[in-house]
């Protein structure tokens, strides 16, 4: 059984991923001002910046079901196979300019594929090891006690305060813990994509092993089922986010919620319009499968490339129009040009029906 609408958003979340990335570098690289919805919030809040690696995680979640058959021992095998070339492949790409030069800097122990590969690790082993049952509890237990985990004191000195950036537990483990390999530097540094962080990362993949394993369950179409989940959870978070704020940095459980929830609407939306039967993709959706089909491809691309889109001759559209139509309209051109690109290499890949698998 396959699902365009769960390649399709998969896609987009890679797209999403490269678009928002590619957008930092015009305001930090080119000095840009970059509209703010592609840009991560500083600490609580959301943008569209703070949405497509969670969307990514919960699609890894959702997919384990459509590739794994519960009971196999000798899928274990292949399981942490994949997950350490994830690692792997992870931290190379972290520590890309620590490579090149080891005075240029402190190397960085995580990171986005890292995370990815220890959430599918666990995700994948739990669906393999434990009933759909457990696995809810275990969502429940890790949301509901990550909270007060949050808002112990921290082990370093700074005052505990949920709402100001880098004051918190969490945060205060990863300074012990890691030192100076962290990703935000200082005496209230952390790593977003840090230690106990990983815990609630694994409750939102499992939440989409749940809407995987529904998917798979149900005969005819889904989308009232995935409109009902998503928006519940949708709610849960943002009533939570009074109390416990949305904070991608240290992945606190309404940012789970809310961002789950908002990627399953997604999938409710792609899933009602693309799954019907004898429906064919459109243009855009068709466009999106690219990025689909070789996800981690795209990604280590981009990572391997990124410097391109502040190169001289990629900003000379930018820099020939902004005073024309203004820094947020013109900073994209070179982001979609370098898109683009990226785009072109995954077509051809689709094409010749080549998938890179990690």
């Amino acid at each position: 059984m396959r699902l365009i609408s769960l390649d399709v958003l998969r896609g987009l979340t890679v797209s999403g991923m490269i678009l928002v990335n590619s957008a930092a570098a015009m305001k930090y690289g080119a000095e840009a001002d970059v509209a703010p919805i592609l840009l991560h919030v500083s600490w609580d809040g959301l943008t569209l910046a703070d949405l497509v690696f969670p969307g990514f995680l919960t699609m890894v979640g959702i997919a384990i079901p459509f590739s794994l058959r519960a009971g196999g021992a000798p899928q274990t095998g292949r399981i942490l196979s994949r997950a350490g070339r994830l690692l792997l492949l992870g931290f190379l790409l972290s520590n890309l300019y620590w490579f090149m030069s080891f005075a240029s800097g402190e190397w960085r122990l995580f990171g986005v594929l890292q995370r990815i590969g220890l959430v599918y690790a666990a995700c994948a082993l739990l669906f393999l090891g434990v009933g759909p049952r457990a696995r809810l509890g275990l969502i429940v237990a890790i949301l509901t006690l990550y909270w007060p985990l949050a808002l112990l004191p921290s082990l370093d000195g700074p005052a505990t305060d949920i709402w100001v950036r880098g004051h918190n537990f969490i945060a205060s483990v990863d300074r012990l813990f890691l030192g100076t390999h962290l990703y935000v530097q200082g005496p209230e540094g952390y790593d977003p994509e840090g230690i106990l962080g990983t815990l609630p990362a694994i409750a939102q993949g499992l939440i989409g092993v749940a809407v995987g394993e529904m998917l798979i369950r149900r005969a005819g179409p889904a989308t009232r089922q995935l409109a009902l989940t998503g928006a519940a959870m949708l709610a849960a978070g943002g009533v939570w986010s009074f109390a416990f704020p949305i904070v991608k940095d240290i992945w606190s459980s309404p940012f789970v919620l809310v961002t789950s929830g908002i990627t399953i609407l997604a999938l409710a939306l792609l899933h009602h319009t693309l799954d019907r039967e004898g429906r064919a993709p459109g243009i855009a959706a068709t466009a999106m499968l690219a990025f689909g089909a070789n996800a981690i491809a795209a990604y280590t691309l981009h990572q391997v490339t990124a410097g391109v889109v502040t190169w001289d001759l990629s900003l000379a559209p930018f820099r020939a129009t902004r005073a024309m139509l203004g820094d947020p309209v013109a900073s994209l051109i070179p982001v979609l040009l370098y898109m683009l690109l990226i785009w072109g290499a995954m077509e051809w890949l689709r094409r010749k029906r080549w998938f890179v698998k990690i």
